[in-house]
């Protein structure tokens, strides 16, 4: 692939597209911008328009298919302006209706074709624009005879666009015979697929793919893209390796001197943490105290909700007099409640990264299995995950995870998502029962960048905040929920 330099590049106006494809569109070249009715290749269309008239380019947009006020409707409802674009309407007249008409001793191809594209190339010739959207391929494909004589079709409107140095967006959404498409992708200088899928529940997802681009690197496979009011926003896939390095990891104190201790001195920049325990251990309380221990060393921090809300996460904080109130307001944290019913994996890991470029340090991710439920259907949910945490180690940014397992006591414990081979670190919390009082107790299961105490601490939420005690000693199975006491060197089993 050549190095093209960025600056000679169009910029398709659209954000997130311009980095997948290497810096834009090599210009005076025909691109092919594929997908079925609903995808948002219209709208593509527009905002490709819209940047070239922000520029103070001369475009165009034919349309075969919808009128000006069906075009002007949809640039409105994502507030596009279209005062700057010239639409040019090659529309079937009403005439047609006339029973006087249905009678010919010609086929369409032979009239209809040829009239389409003398009004086509007329408004080229006439406007010499810089930018043309053709919408759609479908229509002059349906008009030919043959796939013959549809291919020479469009390489003589190559050529005829080449030479007057267009760079040219061709729309089509697959309505017609599958080897019209194939015809045109050798034709194009580009291909751009647009994809949607219906989920069971939820909105849909919605998908991009450079198929082809000649001459130039480009970021492949699937990303993500929504089609919201300014029309569509795509999410480039999450590639680590491109921000691959080696980093000095300094360690970093938890604000808990004896979890410290625990941690062989504290957590280490650029690695994951994992926290798992049952429900109402603690874990997501844990997760905020290390929030707030990165705001009181003046770091930024960014909180990812799935599950709880934002009003109960502040709450909750407020009974441990942990200032994460007072951290968004002077804003050093950002909280973001996520819908699962609206997520995508390109959607979440385009928001962590923007956190991630705003100055964030520690990144919380609550939780786990409302990641895992948001995209239930995602084959490689894994491998997103191992990406997004290899990207922020890169960036020496501190992950938490929060994993709630299922069950409360003992080794029949699990969680629906096993991320402890992907985290750097992993803390548990237990339940256990002394004396009937139910305890907790935290432990430090794997820890990759240090030593670490090989110890089960107490651990308990107060109103003053979390405590970590000393080391729980003279009790055998604290794990498994039910230990026993050794006293005097018999055991007392706190069972009976």
């Amino acid at each position: 692939m050549t190095a093209e330099d960025p600056a000679d590049l169009l910029s398709t106006g659209i954000p997130g597209l311009d980095v997948i494809l290497g810096g834009g569109l090599t210009p005076h070249r025909i691109y092919l911008v594929e997908g079925e009715p609903g995808t948002g290749k219209t709208t593509t269309g527009l905002q490709f328009l819209n940047e070239g008239a922000r520029s103070g380019e001369r475009v165009v947009y034919i349309t075969l298919a919808e009128n000006h006020d069906e075009l002007t409707a949809v640039a409105a409802s994502h507030g596009i302006d279209v005062s700057g674009i010239h639409i040019h309407e090659v529309l079937p007249t009403e005439d047609l209706l006339a029973a006087e008409q249905q009678v010919t001793t010609f086929h369409p191809s032979e009239v209809e074709m040829a009239s389409t594209l003398k009004l086509i190339l007329g408004v080229v010739e006439e406007l010499k624009p810089a930018r043309v959207v053709l919408d759609s391929l479908s229509e002059l494909q349906l008009l030919a005879d043959s796939p013959l004589r549809y291919r020479r079709q469009v390489l003589a409107l190559k050529q005829f666009f080449s030479k007057r140095q267009c760079t040219v967006l061709l729309l089509d959404d697959r309505t017609s015979s599958a080897s019209g498409d194939l015809q045109v992708r050798s034709i194009a200088h580009g291909v751009i697929q647009l994809d949607h899928m219906v989920k069971d529940y939820g909105a849909e997802r919605r998908r991009i793919r450079i198929v082809k681009y000649r001459g130039r690197s480009f970021l492949g496979g699937m990303h993500d893209y929504n089609l919201v009011r300014g029309g569509l926003w795509v999410h480039p896939r999450l590639v680590a390796a491109q921000s691959r390095g080696i980093n000095r990891r300094e360690q970093r104190s938890t604000g808990l001197p004896k979890l410290d201790l625990l941690l062989g001195g504290g957590l280490e920049q650029g690695t994951s943490t994992l926290i798992v325990g049952p429900p109402g251990t603690g874990k997501s309380s844990l997760a905020s105290q290390f929030v707030a221990a990165a705001n009181a060393r003046g770091e930024r921090a960014a909180i990812f909700l799935f599950e709880e809300s934002a009003s109960n996460m502040l709450h909750r904080s407020d009974g441990l007099n942990l200032p994460i109130r007072a951290a968004i307001q002077a804003g050093s944290l950002t909280v973001q409640q996520v819908d699962p019913a609206e997520l995508s994996p390109g959607q979440f890991s385009s928001a962590v990264c923007k956190a991630v470029e705003a100055g964030a340090k520690v990144v919380v991710i609550d939780s786990l299995n409302g990641y895992l439920n948001a995209v239930p259907d995602e084959r490689f949910l894994t491998t997103h995950l191992h990406e997004l945490l290899t990207y922020l180690g890169q960036h020496q940014v501190m992950t938490v995870l929060v994993g709630v397992q299922q069950g409360m006591l003992g080794g029949a414990m699990s969680s629906a998502m096993d991320a402890s081979y992907i985290a750097d670190n992993v803390l548990m919390l237990r339940y256990f029962e002394d004396d009937g009082v139910i305890r907790q107790a935290v432990s430090v299961f794997k820890k990759r960048g240090s030593a670490h105490e090989r110890t089960i601490r107490s651990f308990s939420l107060t109103p003053t905040g979390i405590e970590v005690g000393d080391v729980l000693r003279g009790y055998r199975g604290l794990l498994t929920g039910v230990p026993v006491s050794l006293t005097g060197g018999s055991a007392i089993d706190l069972r009976a």
